[in-house]
């Protein structure tokens, strides 16, 4: 194969590399005045007059876009729990877990006839979860209890704060309203909660335990106690 392909002929041929013309670094220019010498060498690219003294090292930042990691819930909270909240304006009060949304966010309501907690979202670090629970089986939550529902319109608000920019002094801060839609869907599942809550052997009980605050009293030691 080696001959009959003709290997040995196209060994033989060499062709000519051309050879690299160096580019100078230096061209002569001529200067004025009888005592520069007439002439002079002048670098084509001039050197850096700043030299640091230590390269600070690059952060290589990865993008990783196809991964979406799901929150993933301590082994304790699951739909139908009573949690204490121990953080926010509801600081201190017991409310039911309903459902973990997408963000990784926990679901949860008072219900609001009990101890004025609204439909919420929660994050888990923020939570006591007890061992009470409620059975949430034949509960329907609505579909459209989502991430998206919880966020408020920022374009009326900027729309509200343009109106106000005429009288500095006048202008008030824009207050939130409930909607008439987050108020049906309030009460859909408030009644849905309570008809579980008042279906239970300790209905009573169980109706005070909500309503109820959670409050530490002296001696009392949080790590220590069972809820």
């Amino acid at each position: 194969m080696f001959h009959k392909k003709g290997l040995w002929a196209k060994k033989a041929i060499k062709n000519k590399s051309k050879a690299a013309q160096k580019k100078p670094l230096v061209v002569e220019k001529q200067v004025g005045g009888d005592k520069n010498g007439g002439k002079r060498m002048v670098q084509i690219k001039k050197s850096k007059r700043y030299h640091p003294t230590a390269e600070a090292k690059k952060r290589r930042v990865i993008k990783r876009t196809g991964i979406v990691r799901k929150t993933k819930l301590r082994g304790s909270l699951t739909p139908g729990t009573v949690v204490i909240l121990v953080a926010g304006r509801h600081a201190g009060k017991r409310v039911v877990l309903l459902k973990q949304l997408k963000s990784g966010l926990l679901l949860v309501t008072g219900p609001f006839k009990l101890n004025s907690v609204p439909l919420r979202r929660v994050n888990q670090r923020y939570v006591i979860a007890t061992s009470t629970k409620l059975d949430l089986s034949k509960v329907q939550i609505p579909s459209n209890l989502d991430d998206v529902y919880f966020r408020r319109n920022k374009k009326d608000a900027r729309k509200q704060r343009r109106e106000q920019i005429g009288d500095i002094f006048a202008a008030t801060k824009p207050q939130y309203a409930v909607s008439d839609e987050r108020k049906k869907d309030q009460k859909t599942v408030d009644s849905s909660i309570l008809g579980v809550v008042k279906a239970n052997a300790d209905k009573k009980t169980l109706l005070k335990y909500l309503a109820a605050p959670f409050s530490l009293r002296s001696g009392q030691y949080p790590h220590k106690m069972k809820f």
